[in-house]
């Protein structure tokens, strides 16, 4: 009899030792019946009890062939991890031989024999962590298919003939991997799914005549059967072919142009779901990238598709249905918090985001989760309890796996088998063990619920409250009913209090209830409105001004009900649902944009972005992040990327704006960064595409070119509908030949900026101050910029230049210094305080007499006397007058320290200073609030800054309506 050294006795719990005993036995028979030492090397004693006490099948493999192990030990494979092509290389020692199935089949059975028991072993040992162990394991299968479709592939091909496309190249079948082999997660005794495929359908010229369907059929038929076909020497994996188009009812091998149209026409969000993992696997793998290509946008939406949440739901409640029938609470994989239930969470946010965010475009779970925490889009604390538990949980079904080669993700019954994956699991006992399993499954089931968790609408929230239910459902008669009978409303809400929608809200309710637009829904999008309306009244109810905002909100509605996923969105996310309603509530402007873009309902997912617009780091990088999502020569979804970029962040601003979380100036602070930083990508993805087109465009923009930002741009005032005021300078000389270049730069950045797409503009553009106002150039060089500004500027145009400045800029330096000392000079010049105070005043009137829309009984702010353009012209009028011998005055280009620089020089009274800027301030917020509202014209009461435009108009006689002859204050 053959002991069991030492060190193995005291390392296994004592009800094992016994089996482990026998089994030791059983081997030390078999090595001196093959004429085989047994195994003395220390490492692998002192772990093998370990190893044979957590797996039978290893055990079993080792007394059946023990030349196998000491192969193992001798090559050193046993304690080596192998790289990617490990097993090609291993496997391609042995394969050339085959010269049939039969033969292929051997080589493969006890290769995958060998190789499992490796795997296994360093499993159980601990020397592979887990991710190691799922990707050998999905190498291993990997290598299998290749090896094994090789030999088919050549075998067919000499009783076929060559197939090739019609371009005559040689084509092959593609095989790709779905699920875990896709996503290098395979586990133990996995199944592997596959999808075949080829590139064209022609007739193959060979001695058989046949098509290639025909002929790539028949290879897919033997390689699932040199495989997946049990013998006495086992088997390799067994195949599982349903996922292909059509299931078991489908051919086993289709062509790139059937698989398209299959997906396109008939793909079920499942097969998406499916999809997510598949990658190329084996034999022709151009092709196979070629195919997902082709499938992407099928399983990766442009939009954001909320609507996953309700499909995978449903997928979800059918299984759990299943395993509820079929007692699954002890399915680690099926059952509740199981391995599926993370799975569908990270697979949820990839459908949903993916054709936004190609970072997500991810076949590994783990990293999805850790990728979903850095965007945001899941806590780190969530994806990370999410992944320590899926880690726990695949460990465990590798260990359920590993005992006796079989599929399974039951737990045992027996008392002692639980004992024994408790102690393979690394736990003293299996009362600790379950404990720790309890903990990860209620962990995965409690974020699974709260990120699917339905949103079944009751009465109200506080379970009181009208029946909105019934009142939408009723809403195409209630109008008539209201005036007719309104009790007979009261009943149908319950009894309680009808909401104040007013007429028109009421009016709004029952056409869209009666229209076309939601006659003509899917049932799947009437029943995602049914669900989403009666929670939106009863937030629209709320409000404080729920008559207004009623129909604010059914317009935002009627843009999107044919997005049924926004519907689901609304509906699964309460917080959303009311963050939108509040948000119309205080804005027309805010409920027009939604409705135009609805995938800004997006950023509302996290209420915390709302009340923290991006500071301009952030928002560089996350253009940056945009961009870098989009191929470099697609310019429209590149226009596109710009323009949600800024709708997104602009939202951001104008929430915390309204909720009253930020003062004015620094809203415009905010609006001005997100308008540069949007200038500063447009610029540089307009040169990229200027010199893919014209090689010699690099050398003229290597010489300078300048975006330089005038009015509220300039002076960093910007508001929510802003034009941008700009003009485009560059470096070379006036007569320089690359003019057109910089010319074509130019008009491809109004192009980029002022284009229409179908996210809208990105900025309007005024480009009237550049030199000669609309008959000049379009762009100018800084010498000819230079002499117009020297020589034939006009006054206002001197104005203008007060609060200009680079805002955007490429190449050399040169052509932002030199407008800086441009500037500098320009506005320094002496003058004429007489002549500069009579053509201010003129141009003021000008302007008035042609702008201003008050009367007797409503002020304008912006245009009349002693409103902001006053204060404006003020500001102007100082720096141009006393610019020359007060250089700090040609440091800023906004208004308030501007105004604070000139009482700090004693050009203003300290007490006038403050008052124009409290002024300034209190006249540009009501602007400002008139415009979220979309009042137009922008007109207050006559008397409501009474008090401001009087301390403006004495100040502007002050210094500018005596003909600027009086001295300023002390």
């Amino acid at each position: 009899m053959h002991s069991i050294p030492p060190p193995l006795s005291r390392r296994i719990p004592a009800p094992l030792r016994t089996e482990v005993e026998r089994a030791w036995e059983t081997y030390a028979a078999a090595c001196e019946d093959a004429g085989i030492p047994v195994i003395r090397h220390p490492e692998v004693i002192a772990m093998l009890g370990q190893v044979w006490a957590g797996s039978p099948f290893v055990a079993q493999s080792c007394a059946i062939d023990p030349a196998m192990l000491a192969d193992l030990l001798d090559s050193g494979d046993l304690l080596l991890n192998y790289g990617a092509d490990g097993y090609q290389r291993r496997l391609a020692r042995h394969i050339g031989t085959c010269e049939d199935e039969a033969a292929l089949m051997r080589v493969l059975r006890r290769l995958r024999r060998r190789e499992m028991v490796r795997i296994a072993w360093r499993d159980l040992c601990g020397w592979s962590d887990l991710e190691t162990t799922l990707r050998e394991t999905s190498w291993l299968a990997e290598a299998a298919i290749d090896g094994a479709l090789s030999c088919l592939t050549r075998w067919a091909v000499e009783d076929n003939g060559q197939p090739r496309d019609a371009a005559g190249n040689p084509m092959g079948l593609a095989v790709l991997g779905m699920g875990k082999l896709g996503a290098w997660e395979l586990n133990f005794s996995s199944d592997i799914d596959l999808i075949y495929a080829y590139a064209a359908d022609v007739a193959i010229d060979g001695p058989r005549s046949m098509d290639h369907s025909a002929h790539f059929q028949e290879i897919g038929r033997r390689l699932v059967n040199v495989l997946g076909k049990s013998d006495e020497d086992g088997f390799v994996f067994r195949v599982d072919l349903r996922l292909r188009p059509y299931g078991d009812a489908g051919p086993l091998a289709m062509s790139i142009a059937q698989m398209e149209d299959y997906y396109q026409l008939q793909g079920r969000e499942w097969e998406r779901y499916a999809m997510i993992k598949a990658r190329p696997v084996g034999g022709d793998r151009a092709t196979g990238a070629d195919l997902l290509g082709l499938l992407r946008p099928f399983v990766y939406r442009k939009y954001l598709d909320y609507g996953v949440f309700d499909s995978l739901r449903e997928m979800k409640t059918m299984i759990d249905r299943e395993a509820a029938r079929r007692d699954m609470e002890d399915d680690i994989k099926r059952g509740p918090g199981g391995i599926r239930e993370i799975e569908f969470i990270g697979q949820t946010y990839q459908l949903i985001r993916g054709g936004r965010e190609p970072a997500l475009r991810e076949q590994r779970l783990l990293v999805v989760l850790e990728r979903l925490a850095k965007t945001g889009h899941l806590p780190a604390e969530t994806s990370r309890e999410l992944a320590v538990s899926y880690r726990y949980l695949r460990r465990l079904e590798n260990r359920l796996q590993i005992f006796a080669d079989a599929q399974t993700h039951r737990l045992p019954q027996s008392a002692p088998e639980r004992q024994r994956l408790a102690w393979t699991m690394g736990h003293e006992d299996a009362e600790s063990f379950e404990r720790t399993l309890t903990g990860h499954r209620r962990r995965v089931r409690e974020h699974f619920d709260r990120i699917f968790a339905g949103t079944a609408h009751r009465r109200s929230a506080s379970g009181s409250g009208p029946d909105y239910a019934a009142l939408w459902s009723a809403a195409a008669t209630l109008p008539a009913r209201l005036a007719e009978a309104p009790e007979e409303v009261v009943s149908l809400a319950g009894g309680q209090s009808i909401p104040a929608f007013g007429d028109e809200g009421w009016r709004r309710l029952a056409a869209l209830r009666d229209s076309y637009l939601y006659r003509s829904l899917s049932a799947i999008g009437r029943s995602r409105m049914d669900r989403l309306m009666p929670m939106l009244l009863e937030a629209v109810a709320m409000v404080p001004e729920p008559e207004t905002t009623l129909p604010r909100v059914l317009e935002f509605i009627e843009h999107t009900a044919r997005r049924t996923a926004y519907l689901a969105l609304l509906a699964d996310n309460p917080m959303v649902l009311t963050q939108m309603v509040e948000l119309c509530a205080a804005s027309p402007w805010i409920a027009r944009m939604l409705g135009e873009q609805p995938l800004l309902l997006d950023e509302l997912i996290d209420p915390g972005s709302l009340e923290r617009p991006l500071a301009r780091p952030a928002l560089e990088s996350e253009i940056a992040a945009r961009l870098a999502a989009v191929d470099d020569d697609d310019l429209e979804q590149q226009m596109e990327a710009l323009r949600q970029f800024k709708q997104a962040n602009v939202l951001r601003v104008a929430a915390a704006d309204i909720r009253g979380s930020m003062p004015l100036m620094v809203v415009s602070d905010h609006l001005t960064d997100i308008a540069e930083v949007c200038l500063g990508a447009v610029l540089r993805l307009a040169v990229a595409h200027t010199v893919a087109r014209n090689r010699d465009a690099r050398q003229a923009i290597d010489r300078g070119f300048a975006i330089v930002a005038y009015g509220k741009l300039g002076g960093i005032e910007l508001g929510y509908g802003s034009d941008l005021d700009i003009v485009f300078l560059h470096g070379g000389t006036a007569e320089n030949a690359a003019g057109p270049i910089y010319i074509r730069l130019g008009q491809r950045i109004i192009h980029m900026l002022s284009a229409h797409t179908p996210a809208g503009v990105l900025y309007p553009v005024d480009l009237r101050l550049r030199p000669s106002g609309s008959s000049g150039l379009l762009v100018s060089s800084l010498d000819a910029f230079e002499e117009y500004q020297r020589s034939q500027a006009w006054t206002w145009e001197h104005q203008a230049l007060v609060r200009a400045r680079v805002v955007a800029a490429i190449g050399d330096d040169v052509v932002e210094r030199r407008f800086e000392d441009l500037r500098r000079s320009v506005l320094a010049r002496p003058r004429d305080a007489a002549v500069l105070a009579a053509e201010i005043e003129d141009m003021r009137e000008r302007m008035r007499r042609e702008l201003s829309r008050g009367d007797d009984t409503r002020f304008d702010p912006k245009q009349d006397r002693g409103g902001i353009v006053d204060i404006e012209f003020i500001v102007q009028y100082a720096v141009l007058r006393w610019a020359a011998t007060r250089p700090e005055l040609l440091r800023w280009t906004d208004n308030i320290r501007l105004l604070e620089t000139l009482k700090d020089a004693g050009l203003l009274g300290e007490r006038e200073a403050a008052a124009m800027t409290d002024a300034y301030r209190a006249l540009r917020a009501r602007v400002h609030r008139l415009a979220l509202q979309e009042i137009s014209p922008a007109l207050t009461p006559a008397d409501e800054f009474s008090a401001e435009r009087e301390t403006v108009i004495s100040v502007w006689r002050e210094l500018i309506g005596s003909s600027g002859e009086k001295a300023p204050p002390r």
